[in-house]
């Protein structure tokens, strides 16, 4: 569409007819469609880059692919501003704990874009001392976008599948908006740097097992030995 127009057909309900002559001019569509369809349009991705994956997210937002499109192109440095976190490289267990504090800071509706192999599986340092198996294990992911790193066409895919998603919730199904429930949605916790890195909701079973006089467990071990403890 040229001429900045705004194609209604985008919005039209398939069952309501409306004149062909009149279709330029009116919609019929439902509150939720309307709703979608802007917040769709208009996500503001966080700014921040960890590895390679950031440099192919740098020329997606330049005048060759131009984000402005799709409605994305104001990517905020304030997580307080950003609706979409773009987790762009490799995560490694120092930086995982402020991605979990800037997601935790965004407001809802929020979704989450895991860019490249790394941060959806730990790509080609999976088996690294220092490297996250994917940043799914710590903060919901809503689209993956696979290659190492992914192309700009391929983010751009990834952007207009998660477009196709926003498109698909309802207002008047709770569970596709849980940002309009009652009370505040509960924070995701911040994981804890030590000589491993931990799940805060594990740290009373590692605590049990400190008081024991034998070197300190893995959390897969103490979590094995108390499960195996219950079922005894």
């Amino acid at each position: 569409m040229s001429n900045g127009e705004i194609n209604l057909r985008d919005l039209q309900h398939p069952d309501i007819p409306v004149p062909e002559e009149m279709q330029s001019n009116i919609a019929v569509t439902s509150l939720s469609s309307l709703y979608n369809w802007a917040r769709s349009r208009s996500i503001w991705p966080l700014l921040f880059g960890l590895a390679c994956c950031a440099i192919e997210m740098i020329a997606t937002a330049a005048s060759r692919f131009d984000l402005a499109r799709f409605g994305m192109e104001v990517m905020r440095a304030s997580p307080r501003q950003a609706d979409l976190m773009i987790v762009s490289g490799t995560v490694t267990k120092k930086m995982v704990v402020p991605i979990v504090r800037l997601y935790n800071q965004m407001p809802e509706p929020k979704y989450v874009l895991a860019m490249g192999a790394c941060a959806s599986g730990g790509g080609p340092f999976k088996e690294g001392y220092n490297v996250v198996s994917g940043i799914d294990k710590y903060i919901p992911v809503d689209v993956y976008v696979p290659g190492c790193p992914p192309t700009p066409q391929a983010l751009l895919y990834g952007l207009i599948a998660l477009q196709k998603k926003i498109e698909k919730q309802s207002l008047g199904v709770g569970a596709s908006v849980p940002w309009y429930g009652s009370g505040p949605s509960e924070e995701v916790p911040v994981p804890i740097l030590g000589p491993d890195i931990i799940d805060p909701r594990h740290a009373e079973v590692l605590r049990k097992e400190a008081k024991k006089n034998r070197p300190t467990p893995t959390v897969a071990e103490a979590l094995a030995e108390l499960t195996k403890a219950e079922s005894a």
